[in-house]
């Protein structure tokens, strides 16, 4: 059969039979942060793009604030994924459109202590905070991204912004990625109003107007190499609940490739193809932004499953010298997820959830990969060909909860919260400030206490030292593979130490721009 390009638009793949050969200038794995700016831009410059994607197609009429629906339709592993050893919960993304789709649309631009740390650390010298500021600024355009008003929190946030305050902390309501949101509390679902601007609605559009083609439910299961390039694509079609495969298949062959499938995502395509790696950077050096969470109930009713997820967001604890630092944030309290992350059985558990109004819900997330010595996960390939991240939380992380839980039971308590509950397998109830001492003997260890991520970064690493990363920084080119590109959150040597959609954003357009220009 002899290739061909497939039409502007969307395919879905559980519609496909037999096999296909397709062709195009550049074909892109993922169609997330890193993959959809991508494509935008080099479809708008004239480039035949084909994106293809392991999630499915879904639209604003199938989003319908419902858990049941969208955890096994959008999420990785249905939103089961762990790390290695189950003490990890992650969530990430699998749709078109990536995790966009279902983040909570926080936007951070990178912190200049991250990006410095690149530099002075890991090798970084492609770039610097002045080299992405004009494409920070046309992303955010593009996307809505704007500072929300303080009176446009839902009381979850605020509580934390009251306390912060109270307390003398560092807090500021944070920018979001909406138009016209009518503050539903239920973005992790997919939004129902098309307020949210994900990738989904934005710049993948973009792309298939200039052209581009988006291929869904398809698998990558290998790159085929030859003397130092990718040649092509080998792929697998799914069913169209993403579980099974069909018997459909599909080569992709073109001049250059950008891998976008993220964290964890394209460091496991590239370690079961074979991928040169001299230096076992592949899969190295992930990070998580590891997670615990203060749950603090009050008086009257907070409903923390209304009002946009996370509008308010302090620093003050990011930069704890020799001790790892950590930010906070809110947390919807979605009933399943809460149900799911509650500690506890039975009738305990019951009155728990009973109480879930008057519950809210506060994060602290740890910096991870900014110490010496801290190296974050692996990600590996298993038998079956699907990734495992061997992550494990150093005494570091550990001790930097410890200080976590601390400072965030402080806030409710100094918000007027009533009792706070950590989510130990046995729980921690604090009702006063004498209670805190309790958490120094509380057990911080794998699997008894509950510890989750949202952002994954790492397993490709930047830098211009081969011994040191897996792709170079000016371009993100592979260095051993001269016609591959990587373009997601899996170059970042580091956790970015805010949320890391506008980062991906930012740097994906700056190094799509470079990459047009060379090309042309």
């Amino acid at each position: 059969m002899s290739a061909r390009s497939l039409p502007a638009g969307v395919t879905e793949g559980q519609t496909l039979t037999g096999h296909h050969e397709l062709s195009a200038d550049v074909c892109i794995i993922g169609s997330g942060a890193g993959g959809a700016v991508t494509a935008a831009l080099m479809a708008q410059a004239g480039l035949q793009v084909l994106v293809v994607e392991e999630g499915g197609y879904f639209t604003q009429q199938r989003f319908r604030m419902r858990e049941e629906d969208c955890y096994p339709h959008l999420y990785q592993e249905s939103a089961q994924r762990t790390s290695k050893d189950l003490s990890v919960s992650i969530f990430q993304g699998r749709a078109v459109g990536g995790t966009t789709v279902v983040n909570w649309t926080t936007c951070f631009r990178t912190p200049e202590a991250t990006v410095d740390r690149w530099r002075t650390h890991h090798g970084v010298g492609g770039f610097d905070l002045a080299a992405l500021d004009p494409h920070w600024t046309a992303v955010e355009a593009r996307l809505g991204i704007e500072k929300i008003a303080l009176e446009a929190v839902n009381r979850n946030n605020r509580l934390l912004y009251d306390g912060c305050r109270k307390l003398g902390f560092e807090v500021d309501t944070l920018a979001r990625n909406v138009r016209g949101c009518a503050r539903t509390g239920y973005c992790g679902m997919g939004c129902p109003i098309d307020a949210k601007q994900s990738m989904l609605i934005t710049y993948l559009p973009d792309a298939m107007d200039a052209g581009a083609a988006v291929l869904s439910r398809c698998r990558v299961e290998r790159l085929e190499l030859q003397g130092g390039e990718v040649k092509a694509l080998h792929g697998k079609f799914m069913d169209a609940l993403g579980i099974a495969f069909t018997e459909a298949t599909v080569t992709v062959r073109a001049r250059r490739f950008i891998l976008a499938g993220g964290a964890i995502g394209s460091p496991t395509l590239l370690l079961r193809s074979g991928a040169p790696d001299p230096h076992q950077r592949t899969g190295a050096r992930t990070f998580l932004h590891p997670v615990v969470v203060s749950a603090g109930e009050y008086e009257g009713e907070v409903h923390g499953y209304h009002g946009a997820p996370q509008g308010v967001a302090s620093h003050h604890h990011a930069h704890r010298g020799d001790d790892v630092g950590f930010f906070l944030e809110a947390a919807p309290l979605y009933p399943l997820l809460m149900a799911t992350a509650m500690p506890a059985w039975g009738t305990q558990h019951r009155e728990t959830m009973e109480h879930l109004p008057r519950f809210a819900a506060h994060i602290a997330l740890a910096i991870d990969g900014h110490h010496d010595g801290e190296e974050g996960g692996r990600v590996e390939v298993l038998p079956s060909g699907r990734p495992a991240l061997d992550y494990v939380v150093s005494d570091k992380i550990w001790a930097a909860f410890r200080e976590a839980q601390k400072v965030m039971a402080r806030v409710q308590l100094a918000s007027g919260a009533k009792r706070i509950m950590t989510l130990h397998n046995e729980p921690l109830i604090m009702t006063s400030e004498a209670d805190l001492a309790r958490i120094d003997d509380a057990p911080y260890a794998p699997n008894r206490v509950a510890v989750f991520s949202a952002h994954q970064m790492g397993g490709c690493g930047m830098s211009d030292e081969p011994k040191r990363g897996v792709v170079r920084s000016e371009d993100l080119r592979h260095h051993q593979l001269e016609n591959l590109h990587v373009i997601d959150g899996s170059v970042f040597p580091t956790s970015c130490g805010v949320n890391p959609q506008l980062s991906i954003y930012g740097l994906a357009h700056l190094m799509a721009t470079r990459l047009i220009e060379v090309w042309s």
